[in-house]
């Protein structure tokens, strides 16, 4: 399968002499889901701003088809949509529709072109209500997903989000991950929930200290408690043992299960049990 990012040796030290990426190769096929996961300094986000030319340093990464740093910026910009950590860095015009038309206006679309393609993004991601809205009256969940189609309306290849359920309540959180694992597009997660990768990526890549400590299937990752320990990362949640008798170890939830009709349990009753 052709490549949808080819980069090798990747390297960024940050004006303060902090190396950001020590050598990284990170190759992806169109079609995937690839976790980036690592502690707070380890580079996921200087990595993700490499992919999109937001930053540039040595070894120029092949994006797309894009030789990045090389080719036209606003293709590229185009063709890999980059959701931000903080949507508020992400959404700066008057409304909600401008945030969206932005990028569409940008590439020289008519208006009733752009207009259909808000139309189309909003929908998408259930914000179609919000469009007169001034982003910054705008709770949290709404900002990210208005974030998101904004980069949806730009109509790319690859998704590419930096911590795309950071401060979002565990209902938006859901809702979020219902729609991502919609997309058919490529996609690559940088992020700390653990939980989330579970349910989105089946490849995950660890970077520590700007470098690639492991890259593998996302269970045969979690289940490595040498690497994981090294790399400052804890197993997710639900393949952790058992709390309060300290054996057993659940299986990964089923994505989106059902509502189990979950009840107090009486006095006295162990309120869990193993599969």
């Amino acid at each position: 399968m052709s490549c949808a990012v080819d980069a090798n040796g990747l390297l960024f030290r940050y004006p303060n002499g902090v190396m950001g990426l020590d050598g990284i190769d990170l190759h992806v096929t169109h079609g995937e889901r690839v976790a980036v996961l690592g502690p707070n300094g380890a580079g996921k986000t200087t990595l993700m701003l490499h992919l999109n030319g937001l930053l540039t340093g040595e070894g120029e990464p092949e994006v797309a088809g894009i030789r990045v740093g090389e080719g036209d910026v606003r293709e590229l910009r185009a063709a890999v949509g980059l959701v931000f950590q903080d949507p508020d860095d992400q959404l700066f015009m008057p409304t909600v529709f401008d945030d969206v038309a932005f990028g569409p206006l940008n590439l020289g679309l008519p208006a009733a072109e752009v207009a259909a393609r808000v139309e189309a993004a909003l929908a998408r991601v259930e914000a179609l209500h919000l469009q007169e809205r001034p982003p910054y009256k705008l709770s949290t969940g709404e900002k990210r997903a208005v974030a998101i189609a904004s980069v949806l309306s730009m109509r790319p290849d690859i998704l590419i989000m930096d911590e795309p359920s950071a401060g979002l309540d565990p209902r938006t959180r859901r809702r979020l991950i219902e729609l991502l694992a919609s997309f058919h597009h490529t996609k690559i997660v940088a992020t700390h929930d653990l939980d989330l990768v579970l349910d989105l990526c089946a490849r995950t890549i660890v970077i520590h200290q700007g470098m690639v400590m492991a890259d593998g299937p996302t269970l045969e990752i979690f289940n490595n408690a040498e690497l994981m320990a090294a790399s400052h990362l804890e197993k997710p949640l639900r393949l952790q043992g058992c709390p309060v008798c300290g054996t057993g170890e659940p299986k990964p939830a089923p994505l989106f299960p059902a509502d189990a009709g979950l009840r107090r349990p009486h006095p006295g009753e162990h309120e869990h049990q193993h599969d």
